[in-house]
C-alpha cells in the first residue's frame, strides 16, 4: 500500500524464497510427519535420535532438518533418510510430494497474500502501460568496484545499489559456502541464489524485470532490499546450524578481503570505511570465540557479552553509515520545505476561493512540491508520479506546459487560454518558496485572481477531429476553437554578433553566459499594440524580460536532453509602437524554437470564452469518480470534459456507457441532438480482475479458517482411541 515498487519487488523476493525452499531444502522430518513411524518403532527412533545427537551435538538440528545433512552426517552419500526417522521399513512419499507437504503453508500464504493485494497490484501494473515513458535512458551496469563498495560501511552513491547489511551479517553470509556444518545442498544452493540475484541487477533484461519493465526516475537500483534480505537469511543459515569454524571464518574473510580489494578505488567509500569493516570482522571473531569458551566453561555471562559485542558493532556501523548517507543524499536530492505558515496560508486561500465543480482553483506555479494540489488543495495541473499518464503529459506539453523528471512531473501552466480551456476560475500567486536557496527572496502575501470561465463540460460543433501540430500557440487555439494569437516571425542575435546558429526547426541556438560580462541575446518582433506577449522556449535555460523593464522577468528552466521542459510564460504587454524587444540572459543556454513569440488578443479570448459558455453545460456535478452534466437541448457535435482522457473513463449520453473518446487528449462524448445529459465514470484499469482475484483469495482464507475450526471441533469431540484422534496425532 505504501509503494508499488516495494510490493512488486517483495513479491518477487517471496517467490524466489519459496522456489529456493522447493529446490534446495529436502527436510527429512517430513517423512516422519507424512508416513509416521510404524508400530513398535518408538524406542528405535528415540535411540537413533539420541545416538545422532550424542555423536554430533552441534549438528543435531541440521540432521533432523535435512536428509542432505552435513558433509559427514546424512549427506547425499551418507545415511539414508529412513534411518534418521528410526524406521528402515518406512516408505517415504516421492520427493516432490514431501516438499509440497512441508511447503504448503508458505505456498498458500504467498498465493493468498498476492491475491488479497491484487486490487492494488493489478491497478498499478496496468497503469505502467499507460504511463508516460519518462527519460529514454539506456541501462548501464555499475562498475563492480562501486557495487562492492556499497556492501561496506560508510559507502554511498545515489545511483548505485544500496547493499549494506553491516559487516557482521555480511561476513556470516560469506561463511555459508565454507561452513561444513550446513548441509551441502543448503549452503551451495542459497549461496548460488545470492550470487544470481546480485548478477540480475547488472543485466538489462533482468534489471527491467525487477522494475516492472518501466525505467524508474531517480535511482535505478530499487530492488536491492531483496538481496539484503537474502544476505541476512544466508547469515542466519550459517549460524543456525552450528558456529562457523575457523576454516569457515577464514574462507568468508578471504572473500570479504577480495571484495574490499576490488572496491579500493571506488569514489563511494570514505577513508575510514575499511577500518570500520575490519573492526566488525574482528568483533564477530571475538564474539564467536567468547561463545565457544562460554559453552566449554559453562559461563552464560560470556554469551551475553558476545551478543552485546555483536549488537553494539552492528548499531555503531549502521549509525555511521546512515550519517554519511544522509549528508550525501541531501547534497544530491531536492530539499523541500516542511509544512509551515506558507502552506497554511495557501490552503486557507484555496478553501476561500474554491468553487468546484463550477470551476477549478489552481494553486499556482510557485509550488513547494510536485504534488501541491494534493497538499494544499485545489484542482491544479501539477502532478508527479512514476505512473503519470502518457496522455496528460503529452497534452500539457503540446499546449506549452512545463515538466521535470523526464515528463512525469507536470507543472502548472499559467496561461489565460488554457485557464479558459480547463475552467480555471481562480488562480493563486504566491511568493517564491524561500526554502529553495536559488529562489529570490520576495516576501509578500498570497494573491488570488478570479475570472469568469466556461463550465467543466462544453460542446464543440460537428466536424472532423483536429490534431495537434508543432506550435503550442496553434494547439491552444485548436482546443479553444478560435484564433486568438498572432505568432510573428522574429530575429535573435547577441549584442556583439549579428547572427546565431539555427536549429532544424528554424529557431536559434543560444550560448550560455559563463561570465556576467558576456553579451545577452536580443529578440525582436512586431505585434499588435496592447496585446499580451508570451515566450515559448521549452529548451531554454535562463531569464527573459521585455526591454526597459516593461514586463516581469521570467525564469525558464528547460534543457536538452529533455530532463525538463520550460513552460510558456507571459512577459508583458506590447508597447504602443508594436515593437517587441525581449532580452534573454542565458544562464545555461539552449535553444529558442521557430514561432517562439505569441501575442494574445484578450478581446478575442473573451469572445471565445463567451461562446464556449453559451454552448456549455448548464449544470455540472461531481460525485466520487463520476461527472454528470446537463447540456442544452438539441446539442450536436462533441461534449468535451476538461480532463485528460486517461484509460478507464467510460461515458454515456442518453445511452449505455462506452469508453470515452479523445478530443485533443481530453475526455469527449459524441452528441446526436437528442441527449440532454452526459455522465462519465472512471474505473482504474485492472480493478475488476484484481477485485475478482481478491475475492477468491478472501474466500480461500475464510474457507481455510472455517475448515480448521471445524476440524479442531471434530477432534475435540472424538472419543479416545477413535481413528480421528489417531490421525490428528500424526498431523
Amino acid at each position: 500500500m505504501a509503494n508499488f515498487y516495494t510490493a512488486y519487488m517483495a513479491t518477487i523476493g517471496a517467490a524466489l524464497f519459496v522456489i529456493a525452499r522447493l529446490v534446495i531444502d529436502r527436510p527429512a522430518h517430513v517423512v516422519t510427519a507424512v508416513a509416521g513411524p510404524p508400530r513398535g518403532s518408538a524406542r528405535t527412533a528415540a535411540n537413533a535420535e539420541r545416538g545422532t545427537a550424542a555423536e554430533h551435538p552441534a549438528t543435531a538440528p541440521a540432521t533432523a532438518a535435512s536428509d542432505d545433512g552435513p558433509d559427514d552426517v546424512g549427506s547425499d552419500r551418507g545415511t539414508p533418510a529412513a534411518t534418521l526417522t528410526g524406521s528402515p521399513a518406512s516408505t517415504p512419499r516421492p520427493s516432490a510430494l514431501r516438499l509440497l507437504g512441508e511447503l504448503w503453508r508458505p505456498l498458500v500464504t504467498l498465493l493468498l497474500g498476492v491475491g488479497l493485494a491484487a486490487p492494488l497490484v493489478s491497478v498499478i501494473y496496468a497503469g505502467t502501460g499507460e504511463a508516460y515513458p519518462g527519460r529514454d535512458t539506456e541501462f548501464v551496469a555499475e562498475p563492480w568496484r562501486d557495487v562492492f563498495a556499497r556492501l561496506l560501511p560508510g559507502g554511498y552513491g545515489y545511483n548505485s545499489p544500496s547493499l549494506y547489511v553491516d559487516t557482521v551479517a555480511l561476513l556470516l553470509a560469506l561463511t555459508l559456502p565454507f561452513n561444513t556444518a550446513v548441509p551441502r545442498r543448503v549452503r551451495y544452493g542459497w549461496s548460488a541464489l545470492v550470487v544470481a540475484v546480485l548478477l540480475s541487477f547488472q543485466w538489462k533484461p533482468t534489471h527491467l524485470a525487477w522494475h516492472a519493465f518501466t525505467t524508474p526516475n531517480g535511482s535505478q537500483f530499487r530492488q536491492t532490499f531483496v538481496l539484503c534480505a537474502l544476505l541476512v537469511i544466508a547469515a542466519w543459515l550459517s549460524l543456525a546450524h552450528a558456529r562457523p569454524t575457523w576454516r569457515a571464518l577464514l574462507g568468508g574473510g578471504g572473500v570479504l578481503a577480495a571484495l574490499t580489494f576490488t572496491a579500493r578505488d571506488s569514489q563511494l567509500l570514505y577513508a575510514w570505511s575499511v577500518p570500520i569493516m575490519l573492526a566488525g570482522a574482528a568483533a564477530l571473531a571475538l564474539a564467536l570465540a567468547l561463545w565457544r569458551f562460554a559453552d566449554a566453561r559453562r559461563r552464560p555471562v560470556l554469551v551475553v557479552l558476545a551478543a552485546v559485542l555483536l549488537v553494539g558493532m552492528q548499531v555503531g556501523q549502521s549509525a555511521a553509515t546512515l550519517a554519511v548517507s544522509d549528508r550525501k543524499r541531501l547534497a544530491h536530492m531536492d530539499d523541500y520545505a516542511p509544512w509551515g505558515e506558507r502552506q497554511r496560508e495557501q490552503r486557507a486561500a484555496i478553501q476561500a476561493a474554491d468553487g468546484w465543480p463550477a470551476y477549478r482553483t489552481e494553486p499556482g506555479r510557485q509550488q513547494t512540491v510536485g504534488n501541491d494540489p494534493m497538499m494544499v488543495g485545489g484542482q491544479g495541473a501539477q502532478y508527479y508520479s512514476s505512473l503519470t499518464s502518457d496522455v496528460l503529459s503529452r497534452t500539457m506539453t503540446a499546449l506549452g506546459g512545463g515538466w521535470t523528471s523526464g515528463g512525469r512531473s507536470v507543472q502548472s501552466l499559467d496561461n489565460p487560454v488554457t485557464d479558459v480551456i480547463f475552467s480555471v476560475g481562480a488562480r493563486l500567486y504566491s511568493p517564491p518558496d524561500p526554502h529553495q536557496r536559488w529562489n529570490p527572496r520576495h516576501p509578500g502575501p498570497v494573491v488570488t485572481v478570479r475570472q469568469k470561465v466556461p463550465p467543466l463540460v462544453t460542446v464543440r460543433p460537428p466536424g472532423p477531429r483536429p490534431a495537434y501540430g508543432s506550435s503550442a500557440y496553434r494547439n491552444q487555439e485548436l482546443l479553444l476553437g478560435a484564433r486568438v494569437y498572432d505568432v510573428p516571425s522574429y530575429t535573435l542575435h547577441l549584442t556583439d554578433r549579428p547572427q546565431l546558429p539555427r536549429t532544424r526547426d528554424g529557431g536559434y541556438r543560444v550560448p550560455a553566459r559563463h561570465r556576467a560580462a558576456d553579451p545577452t541575446a536580443q529578440v525582436k518582433a512586431v505585434c499588435r499594440p496592447g496585446s499580451s506577449v508570451f515566450l515559448w522556449a521549452p529548451r531554454y535555460w535562463g531569464k527573459a524580460d521585455l526591454r526597459d523593464g516593461r514586463g516581469p522577468q521570467a525564469d525558464f528552466r528547460g534543457d536538452y536532453p529533455p530532463k525538463r521542459s520550460a513552460a510558456m510564460q507571459e512577459l508583458g504587454r506590447t508597447p504602443a509602437n508594436g515593437q517587441v524587444r525581449i532580452t534573454l540572459t542565458a544562464l545555461r543556454g539552449g535553444s529558442v524554437p521557430k514561432g517562439a513569440i505569441g501575442c494574445l488578443d484578450r478581446g478575442k479570448l473573451k469572445a471565445a470564452a463567451d461562446r464556449l459558455t453559451g454552448r456549455g453545460a448548464t449544470d455540472v456535478s461531481v460525485d466520487g469518480a463520476t461527472v454528470r452534466a446537463t447540456v442544452p437541448a438539441g446539442s450536436r457535435g462533441t461534449a468535451v470534459v476538461a480532463m485528460p482522457n486517461i484509460k478507464g473513463w467510460e461515458c454515456a449520453a442518453g445511452g449505455s456507457a462506452r469508453p470515452a473518446t479523445s478530443y485533443l487528449g481530453l475526455v469527449s462524448v459524441p452528441l446526436d441532438g437528442r441527449a440532454t445529459t452526459v455522465s462519465c465514470t472512471f474505473q482504474p484499469p485492472g480493478l475488476r480482475g484484481g477485485a475478482a482475484a481478491a475475492g477468491l483469495a478472501l474466500l480461500g482464507l475464510v474457507s481455510i479458517g472455517a475448515w480448521r475450526a471445524w476440524r479442531a471441533r471434530q477432534t475435540g469431540r472424538a472419543p479416545a482411541g477413535h481413528p480421528s484422534t489417531s490421525a490428528a496425532s500424526h498431523d
